[in-house]
């Protein structure tokens, strides 16, 4: 063999053992799919939240076909019906009474039936009215009472009903109709024939108990863009108060600072040359104030969170687990997400936990702007929450529950992923030191968090909903609004309730309130409520009597009444307010947790207001109440449209009873004022616009719970920190050698529309 062969040869040997490592290092730096690891199991017994669950699509129509087949009088689609129809509103859970789910869950006692709420409305009647029955037991249904009486004292007029959809298309076809009587003002004002101008509701719906006139704004609509930010200055007042739609009525017209009887009596001022008329031009999609189409290609992907052994907590049926948190989750069609049993290390610190109410009172120099007072619970806070875009709404990563719902039809409806859940890295330690004296250490734990978070879209705006439940046994409650801003036309001193952010758009001020129940069971049902707060005493020192010191001192104080527990919007309020137990913690202090308010709230309605006490929940920061069966919920959806004869009244539920050693309720109000400003277009950002409250422990350990915790971490100056055993960060680097699976991407939120 010639030494050019063997040359050869050790060339190619080379060669292919090069090529062998390089496929090998290859290998190594391609990371394997991560294996999931079953989340550590709780000690609860999985069916018992069954117990608060949401009526599953089958019993709803079970309940439908029940009622269309007992109660002997014609009922009519509620998608279909005229108000001169009977038709079911709604069906939703009833949720047992208290006692009766806790002699279930903790005395042993027998399961509570399973019961429907069903709402009908009887247009068809000789008193039309709006009528409540408890339908059940379910899965098969086989009796239903009439609840209306013994829950509001009385019928429910019938005036006092949500507007459905069928309702607002047929005022829709009313206004059109109208503005074909002004073609001339129409095409020199918008360029339009009246087609591509859309209508904005708004509420309440006129002046006293009975009216139904409503205001409705017009927009030039552009597909893809939010119509919110086009306003053509371009109002009309319709009356829908009759039962019989062809006696439906326009009122009034409001255009550009001035009213007119009619849109026939615009048309004919405009032709005489009286009107003064804002020539617009029909908005195009790549330039209209409303666009969130992106403006710069995709850059590369941001940080992506994921769990290298799968999630860390347990879905089953309504009830999450999470290293010691155990809760019963739901969401309610019209007041949206409701949570209950909280329970921490097995012990119930919260039995109910729900969202009531969210108010938006706007302001403006048009009819529209300045008569809006929503009450987005008659439009549907659990209905309008619709399927949530994974890695962008919540992680990708997160756990997607759908969520059933019937109201306005006869058959069940699902907003597919429309609550997720997830663990939450918020990238800041919960707690942690580092020790330069004396001995050299550190210890810390990192801030995760279980998160329960659903999104309303209450037509303009978005509503983000949270629940959070952090490993030292606080709860978290938060809010942000994001969305579109509602506006008006800009015109004469429009910049006094708010500000300009188009050519001809006024981004009107307005407040965003929003309501809560919490029923905190802390240690039991049976708790007191005490406050503590600061004071300075001057005192000469004790160690010369020569000089004074100012010292603070804590004063704590029982409050014994609920008009002592009734603390008034924006006034002041003890930093320390807390339900405490009569057990003590090892240190003989009071079992106690701690309510935390974090709000920024515009200024509530007048108390004489004709509408103020349908929304007098706003009154109050925090109100602390004897909890009672009578009183679940602090307003009513019927409130939106008789707010002048509220069918409930939260301020009658403080009556300066006794709150000493009581179950008892907070009733918590959180909120912001929001001036638009030019950065609120497109979009309003989430940025600045967060409320919420906290539920701390106060005393009820005998030390912060989170050192149990299994992610806690401690090295001293003495040890190797780079060692796996001796520091669980230092494991990372070969526990996260993985990729994580994550699905292809899919969105079906716009099928259900």
């Amino acid at each position: 063999m010639s030494l050019k062969t063997v040359l050869i040869l050790l060339g190619l040997a080379l060669a292919t053992i090069f090529a062998l490592v390089c496929v090998l290092l290859t290998r190594e730096r391609t990371p394997r799919t991560c294996q999931h690891l079953p989340p550590e199991q709780e000690d609860v017994e999985d069916d018992q939240s069954l117990v608060f669950a949401d009526l599953t699509a089958e019993e709803m129509s079970q309940v439908v076909r029940y009622l269309q087949g007992h109660l002997g009088v014609p009922l009519v689609e509620a998608s279909r019906a005229k108000p001169s129809d009977n038709c079911i509103a709604s069906v939703d859970v009833q949720v047992p009474a208290k006692a009766e789910v806790l002699r279930f869950l903790d005395g042993g006692g027998a399961r509570p039936p399973r019961e429907a709420l069903a709402v009908l409305y009887f247009g068809n009647q000789p008193e039309p009215n709006i009528t409540e029955y408890v339908v059940g037991p379910l899965p098969a249904p086989a009796y239903h009472r009439d609840m209306t009486v013994h829950k509001y004292g009385g019928k429910v007029p019938y005036h006092r009903r949500p507007v459905t959809s069928r309702e607002y298309t047929d005022i829709n076809a009313l206004i059109h109709r109208e503005l074909k009587k002004a073609p001339q003002f129409l095409t020199a004002c918008c360029e339009s024939d009246g087609t591509n101008l859309v209508t904005l509701t708004t509420a309440p719906r006129g002046f006293k108990s009975g009216d139904r006139v409503t205001w409705f704004v017009l927009f030039h609509n552009v597909a893809g863009t939010g119509y919110y930010l086009s306003p053509v200055g371009l109002e009309v007042l319709v009356d829908h108060g009759d039962l019989h739609v062809s006696r439906w009525q326009l009122r009034q017209v409001f255009y550009n600072g001035r009213y007119f009887t009619s849109t026939g009596d615009l048309e004919q001022e405009f032709v005489a040359g009286a009107v003064e008329v804002v020539r617009l031009q029909q908005p195009r999609a790549d330039a209209v104030l409303g666009s969130m189409k992106p403006r710069s290609p995709p850059g590369s992907p941001g940080p992506l969170q994921f769990e290298p052994h799968g999630p860390r907590y347990s879905v089953r049926n309504n009830r999450v687990t999470f290293q010691g948190w155990s809760i019963a989750f739901g969401m309610n069609p019209n007041t949206g997400p409701r949570l209950f049993d909280i329970r921490y290390r097995g012990e119930r610190i919260v039995y109910e936990l729900s969202l009531q109410e969210a108010l938006a009172l706007y302001g403006s120099n048009c009819p529209g702007g300045m008569s809006t007072r929503y009450l987005d619970g008659s439009f549907g806070m659990g209905r309008f929450a619709y399927e949530l875009v994974q890695g962008l709404d919540c992680p990708y990563t997160a756990t997607y529950v759908d969520r059933h719902y019937l109201a306005e039809s006869d058959t069940p409806k699902t907003n597919q992923k429309s609550l997720c859940i997830f663990e939450h890295d918020s990238a800041l330690p919960l707690r942690r030191h580092f020790s330069d004296s004396q001995s050299f250490y550190y210890g810390g734990l990192r801030k995760n968090t279980l998160v329960i978070r659903t999104i309303s879209t209450l037509i303009n705006y978005d509503y983000i909903w949270d629940f959070m439940f952090h490993a030292n046994g606080a709860v978290e409650v938060r809010v942000h609004a994001t969305g579109y801003i509602s506006s008006s036309f800009f015109h004469g001193r429009g910049t006094d309730y708010g500000n300009r952010v188009g050519p001809h758009t006024l981004g009107t001020m307005h407040l965003h309130h929003i309501h809560y129940k919490v029923d905190l069971d802390v240690d039991g049902q049976l708790n007191s409520l005490e406050t503590q707060d600061m004071e300075y005493e001057f005192v000469k020192d004790p160690w010369s009597r020569q000089n004074t010191i100012e010292r603070p001192y804590l004063r704590r104080k029982r409050l014994e009444r609920e008009d002592e527990a009734a603390f008034p919007l924006n006034g002041p309020m003890p930093r320390y307010l807390s339900f405490v137990s009569h057990n003590p913690n090892k240190w003989e202090h009071p079992r106690s947790y701690r309510i935390q308010i974090i709000s920024f709230a515009g200024k509530h309605l007048p108390t004489n207001s004709s509408m103020e006490r349908s929304i007098s929940w706003g009154r109050y920061q925090l109100a602390v109440t004897q909890r009672k069966e009578k009183e679940p919920t602090s307003t009513s959806v019927y409130n939106q449209n008789d707010p002048w004869t509220p069918t409930v009244t939260f301020a009658d539920f403080i009556n300066n009873e006794t709150i000493t050693n009581k179950d008892l309720v907070a009733w918590v109000t959180v909120g912001f004022l929001h001036v638009p400003h030019a950065e609120d277009i497109p979009n309003t950002v989430t940025v600045g616009n967060g409320v919420g409250f906290f539920l701390r422990p106060y005393n009820y350990f005998n030390e912060d719970p989170s050192v149990d915790s299994s992610d806690s971490v401690y090295f001293s100056s003495e040890q190797d920190v780079g060692a796996c055993g001796a520091n669980p960060l230092a494991c990372l680097s070969s526990a996260t050698t993985c990729a994580p699976h994550l699905p292809s991407f899919h969105f079906g939120g716009f099928l259900n529309l």
